[in-house]
């Protein structure tokens, strides 16, 4: 089966790819490189995953990449809320037309796509956990772009295209830049120089962590057990507070660092932790890493880094 990753290159793409790659499968990467990072296009040549360079807005550019291709895994997207809310329409251009052509590029040539959205969709929750039926009400311009995209699919769809969501909840692992790091990340870089996390809120604000590996698995299983035109949750499906994740950290990096507080960044939510039992039920999936694994594994990797140079 030879698969497709867009946005190869990127946090979620790169290491989709990679996995794929070391499953069996004939892979290979697009990505237009302008939000690119060294250390995933390193990653990507050391696996041996051929990189393409290529734009999804470029209608040539995917006419070009997808013969033989028998999957596409819909990985590109600008992900950053903060900097969706100032700039609205750079994310619906990329984010939603870019997936538009993705669908129907697919349809025409009967690919079937695997959309990766987000749990940005749902928005505020109105009950916990979050499953699939919950409303879709974003409350960022991200968060409605994601379902923007959701929509494209699901038009290309009703003619013909067969697709899969998968509704990501917050993504940990190697490879997120420092730009658009997640709060794990910036936590682990503030503490690897020996400075305090910085917390936004209270503290007590929850939320769902799944590591990167683990997406990349519940993308294997989806081509594996032919799941069509469905869309699903990716999470641990546990709430974590981030006061929690602080002190856990900190202590698995041994360290002594109480955390800053700061006020709360537009566009986050309180609560947030994903209903995952249609996944199971679907995919057999079930989160491998645990939370403790995952730190330990990216605090590990920090320091060979720092060794290296």
């Amino acid at each position: 089966m030879k698969v497709l990753v867009t946005g190869g290159a990127g946090f979620i793409g790169h290491n989709a790819a990679i996995y794929l790659k070391n499953q069996g499968y004939d892979t290979f990467a697009l990505d237009n490189l302008k939000r690119a990072t060294g250390f995933a296009v390193e990653r990507l040549s050391m696996h041996h995953v051929p990189l393409v360079k290529g734009d999804i807005l470029s209608l040539k550019a995917l006419r070009n990449v997808l013969d033989s291709v028998d999957v596409v895994v819909h990985a590109a997207a600008y992900i950053s809320v903060e900097e969706s809310i100032k700039k609205p329409a750079l994310y619906f251009r990329n984010n939603v037309a870019g997936t538009a052509n993705i669908a129907n590029a697919c349809l025409r040539r009967g690919v079937k796509l695997i959309y990766i959205s987000s749990a940005a969709v749902y928005g505020t929750p109105v009950h916990l956990p979050i499953n699939e039926s919950h409303p879709a009400n974003p409350i960022s311009p991200y968060g409605l772009a994601k379902l923007m995209g959701e929509e494209a699919v699901k038009f290309y769809a009703r003619q013909g295209l067969k697709y899969a969501i998968l509704r990501l909840f917050n993504v940990y692992g190697p490879g997120q830049s420092s730009a658009y790091a997640g709060v794990i990340t910036r936590f682990i870089e503030r503490l690897s120089v020996n400075k305090p996390p910085i917390i936004y809120g209270d503290g007590q604000q929850t939320r769902d962590f799944i590591h990167v590996y683990d997406v990349a698995e519940a993308i294997k299983l989806t081509m594996e057990n032919n799941v069509e035109n469905e869309t699903l949750n990716i999470a641990a499906g546990t709430p974590v507070t981030i006061n929690e994740l602080a002190e856990h950290v900190t202590k698995l990096a041994g360290l002594s660092l109480k955390p800053v507080f700061a006020k709360p960044r537009p566009g986050d939510i309180k609560h947030s932790h994903a209903d995952t039992s249609k996944a199971r039920r679907l995919l057999g999936f079930t989160p491998k890493i645990s939370l403790e694994q995952g730190l330990k594994m990216l605090l590990k990797s920090g320091e060979k880094r720092r060794v290296q140079g």
